[in-house]
């Protein structure tokens, strides 16, 4: 009983100082997470450690779903190009890159366990760039580039996590092995998604004059729609994400009006609370992680943990700007249907950088780290690689989430205006 008082404490907490933070101007994760390492670091307070599988169960099906149902198809389309590079290339060369810092900057680090690093670190955390970039009227392009990146990128992130963990335990890698779950991961994901989606399309018509059942529905299939997907041994990540894109992309013409509209208010008290307790618990994994590391290391894994990060940030970059010269190629050349629309401009590109914070899947990876191997032994630098991802986390966060506001004003980017029938994130 008393962790539930702890949590609806939070929870309280939470709605306080998010309603500071917006009378302030400032980004409400960036208050939450300082919060949350301060609330941890109270003597008496027990220790609030994050579960992983409740928050792959408890908070992602409903994040993941309410981003692509509210995304742009029509610009998530256009922009395929650029979200499948940032979500999948980008992903495995960053996890490279970062294997390569720490392989020979940390003492101890083998490759395997470098790359665990380093696929832990992958994927960023839309949740964290559109709760900072709210209210900046940043472009829907831009928007979509990032809510996109998103949604496909926590897959390919824990696809190589798993080869990376397995390495470590003695297991040989194989890229053709490796290619082909990761393609039965991801057709099997979008599948399931596709056929449920399609499912629920045919059902909330027939629900129009029952609304509680509808909507209760609605907000039941992300739950199922992962767990299913599971089960089945493919990417439920994927699958919600499908789930959410094939609503998005025929609700207009399907979902009864009335209850889109109320469907989304309640969607919007969800997602704000689930936001808001993610970035608290962010905060509060410091305070837990600091005491498993030896106090003469943790200004050293601390460094680590910044250039990582830098590392990270530079990467990403440089593919971002490499795409905006890739794209204006293949437009001019006519090739591979790159249309105007999809052409990144230096602002945008800046931005899109910029935005890649990570965020509470990195922690919930990290922390998820098997205990031992399967001989019994212990897991190698466990500790290690959970306090640099931790730090790696609030960097990002905090670091970037305090001057992205202020690029985006210093560039002056201004929103496109918005076309009739267009989607966008609420």
């Amino acid at each position: 009983m008393e962790n539930y008082s702890i949590v609806l404490v939070i929870l309280a907490i939470m709605i306080g100082l998010s309603a500071i933070a917006d009378r302030i101007k400032l980004p409400y994760p960036v208050l939450l997470i300082v919060a949350g390492i301060g609330i941890g670091f109270i003597p008496s307070l027990p220790a609030i450690a994050l579960n992983p599988e409740i928050v792959f169960l408890l908070f992602l099906p409903p994040l993941l779903y309410d981003a692509a149902f509210n995304i742009s198809f029509k610009e998530f389309k256009t922009n395929i190009n650029t979200i499948g590079t940032l979500a999948i290339t980008l992903v495995f060369i960053t996890a490279s890159g970062i294997a390569v810092v720490a392989h020979y900057l940390i003492p101890g680090f083998t490759w395997p366990l470098s790359f665990v690093l380093g696929a832990i670190l992958a994927a960023t955390d839309s949740v964290a760039a559109m709760s900072i970039t709210k209210g900046l009227n940043l472009p829907h392009k831009t928007i979509t580039i990032l809510e996109g990146e998103s949604l496909l990128n926590d897959a390919s992130a824990l696809v190589a996590y798993h080869f990376a963990v397995a390495a470590v335990a003695g297991a040989a890698f194989k890229f053709g092995k490796a290619s082909l779950q990761f393609s039965i991961l991801m057709g099997g994901g979008f599948l399931i998604g596709f056929v449920i989606g399609r499912l629920l399309l045919l059902i909330l018509p027939r629900l129009r004059n029952n609304s509680l059942v509808a909507i209760s529905l609605m907000l039941l299939m992300p739950f199922i729609t992962y767990l299913l997907a599971e089960d089945w041994h493919v990417s439920g990540v994927i699958a919600v994400v499908t789930l959410g894109l094939v609503i998005a992309s025929l609700k207009t013409k399907e979902v009864p009006e009335h209850l889109k509209i109320q469907s989304k208010s309640i969607w919007e008290i969800i997602i704000f609370l689930l936001n808001g307790l993610i970035f608290i618990l962010i905060g509060l994994q410091l305070p837990y992680v600091f005491n498993s590391i030896s106090n003469d290391q943790v200004l050293l894994y601390i460094g680590y943990a910044f250039l990582i990060t830098l590392t990270a940030l530079v990467l990403r970059m440089a593919r971002v700007f490499l795409q905006q010269v890739n794209l204006q190629d293949a437009f001019k050349k006519g090739k591979g249907r790159i249309t105007e629309d999809a052409l990144l401009d230096f602002k945008n590109s800046l931005v899109i950088s910029w935005s890649g914070m990570r965020g509470i899947v990195s922690l919930a990876i990290a922390i998820g780290l098997p205990a031992t191997l399967a001989d019994g032994t212990a897991f190698p630098e466990r500790s290690a690689i959970i306090f640099i991802s931790v730090v790696v986390v609030l960097f990002t966060l905090i670091g970037q989430g305090l001057t992205l506001p202020w690029i985006v004003r210093r560039l002056k980017i201004e929103a496109a205006p918005k076309l009739p029938g267009q989607g966008g994130h609420k």
